[in-house]
């Protein structure tokens, strides 16, 4: 057998002529690329003629080098969402590549960079092939994949703006001369200082209103052009993760903020209106250190049979209200007064407002079908001592509940009633079964949440015939076992306005409370099925249960809060 010499000529010339010679599957394939190639040609001069027809300089984006510094200028989400890539960024000059540069939202993007990089956005028309290509470079370098907004508050700004806005008068004068970036982070950081719950933001025909909710009432904090609107509300909803290029739909998005208390969570609501989209921020603190079973605003005889009865091993404890009134608040010190490492306490909530320490949080999720009482069954094979549901809205985690209360655990909730009686024929009218619910309730808490008198500006105040009567005619009507006022040497008090509550007379606020205990007389018209709510009111009353309004006028008499508070929550 003869062998070939890989170096002989000939070799060299076959291999020649099978580089020349070459397959059809292989020609196809090139004339296609070719054909690409020609095609892209096309389409990148048919942009350029369409750049100058617009008189918008043009640029082929195609071995364009792009640092991740420069290309994170403008998030990922945003760049799919309108085709658009941050090609350069220095020195002032802004320079961004766009499929469609005369959308509104590319020209609102273009807005918010100079402001946040103090320069001039300079627009390019580029093709679709150009921002395909630019776009993969997303996915190839690593940084960019986790900068997870494209504008961010900083908590040095929050904390610099926290100092100069002391007041609402403050964040008007300020925010007339701020630019965009500044303005939410102002806002932000005077609510965050102001100790507000929620940041209302309205267009309205004229201009846009900023009102703080503070101590669960609106006060207006401040007025924007309307002219800047667009920007702003762009500038939240970039924040917030939503898309800003939508309008006419709600949308619901939130975002992180860190300052000295901690982290805060800020749930971000938008929403067309006649005149342009409005925006509601709730300011929602992580933390629950403050939350202490001491600090609920509960006296006397009321605390002392609360405290006995979340002390038993079993049974059902149930807080009610109408939203806002403080139950979840209630529940939460609670637990942290019983929360200790040889207890074992689960909650299941929609959502979890506040970490607890030492307690496992469950939340609820409807689009997994992951329900209250879904959610309780399978709590109750965690082998807990303590069990808390955010609120027993229907008969079967109703029923749940009731049964988790008679087998070993103390269960506390929250029900939507005006008062604690009322709660006892909205579980019947559940279809609670009456011989279940009575052994299974340990007590029932009325409650609302009144503002407390700031105690910078607090002075006594007397009160009309009128009002002093009904006062009189309430309070003589404790219970025999309270101690009664003298009612003929009432005082009371009122804040005036200073500096230190923004002139509104008040700050902060305390529960107003009145706690039901279940006793012989309550079970048995229970159990007979012929009960009302006022028949049920009036036995708890005869057992020593001071009322809720009863309990807001000895507040207002050691000088907490006001007559005017009480009577607005309570009547």
């Amino acid at each position: 057998m003869s062998s070939i010499n890989p170096n002989s000529e000939d070799l060299k010339k076959g291999k020649k002529r099978a580089r020349f010679y070459q397959g059809p599957a292989e020609a196809e394939k090139k004339f296609e690329e070719k054909m690409q190639e020609i095609e892209i040609k096309e389409k990148e001069k048919a942009t350029e003629e369409q750049a100058q027809s617009l008189s918008l300089p043009y640029i082929s984006l195609k071995g364009f080098p792009i640092s991740p510094e420069t290309l994170s200028s403008i998030n990922k989400k945003q760049s799919e969402e309108l085709k658009i890539i941050c090609f350069f960024n220095n020195a002032g000059q802004i320079r961004v590549g766009a499929v469609d540069p005369q959308r509104e939202e590319i020209k609102e993007l273009s807005f918010q960079l100079e402001e946040r990089f103090h320069g001039k956005t300079i627009l390019y028309l580029i093709s679709e092939e150009s921002f395909k290509h630019a776009f993969k470079l997303y996915e190839a370098i690593p940084e960019i994949k986790k900068v997870s907004s494209g504008v961010t508050i900083t908590a040095e700004e929050l904390t610099k703006f926290r100092k100069e806005l002391k007041s609402f008068k403050d964040l008007d004068e300020r925010i007339q001369k701020a630019n965009i970036t500044d303005v939410v982070a102002m806002i932000i950081a005077s609510a965050l200082e102001n100790r507000a719950s929620d940041i209302h933001i309205e267009a309205e025909e004229k201009d846009v209103k900023i009102r703080f909710r503070v101590d669960g009432i609106l006060h207006d904090a401040a007025t924007l052009d309307k002219t800047i609107w667009p920007r702003i509300i762009s500038r939240i909803k970039v924040i917030a993760g939503l898309k800003i290029n939508i309008e006419d739909k709600p949308q619901d998005g939130r975002f992180t903020i860190f300052i000295e208390e901690g982290k805060t969570d800020v749930r971000v609501s938008t929403l067309p209106t006649a005149y342009g989209e409005s925006a509601v921020m709730r300011l929602l603190k992580s933390t629950a250190t403050s939350l202490q079973f001491e600090g609920l605003g509960l006296k006397g005889r009321a605390a002392e049979k609360l405290e006995r009865e979340i002390k038993r091993p079993n049974g059902m404890i149930i807080t009610t209200g109408p939203t806002g009134s403080g139950k979840t608040t209630t529940l939460y010190a609670i637990l942290n007064k019983l929360n200790k490492p040889e207890i074992k306490i689960i909650t299941l909530e929609d959502p979890v407002e506040y970490k607890l320490e030492g307690i496992n949080q469950s939340q609820i999720d409807h689009s997994k079908d992951y329900t209250f009482a879904k959610g309780l069954r399978s709590i109750l094979r965690q082998d807990p001592d303590i069990v808390m549901v955010g609120e027993i809205r229907d008969l079967e985690t109703a029923e749940i509940a009731t049964q988790a209360a008679l087998t070993g655990h103390l269960v506390v909730s929250t029900i939507h009633t005006n008062s604690a009686a009322g709660a006892i024929p909205r579980f019947l009218s559940m279809g609670t079964k009456p011989f279940l619910l009575a052994p299974a309730l340990n007590a029932i808490i009325g409650q609302r949440l009144v503002r407390k008198i700031c105690e910078k500006c607090k002075e006594e105040i007397k009160l009309d015939e009128k009002t002093l009567k009904r006062v009189k005619e309430i309070l003589s009507k404790l219970p025999e076992q309270e101690e009664k006022p003298d009612l003929d040497k009432l005082k009371f008090y009122h804040g005036k306005g200073c500096d230190a509550c923004n002139n509104i007379g008040y700050k902060g606020r305390v529960g107003i409370y009145e706690i039901m205990n279940m006793n012989p007389e309550i079970e048995k018209i229970i159990l007979s099925g012929q009960l009302s709510e006022y028949d049920i009111q009036e036995i708890a009353v005869k057992d020593g249960m001071v009322t809720m309004v009863q309990d807001g006028l000895l507040k207002a008499l050691d000088g907490i809060t006001t007559i005017e508070e009480v009577f607005r929550v309570s009547e």
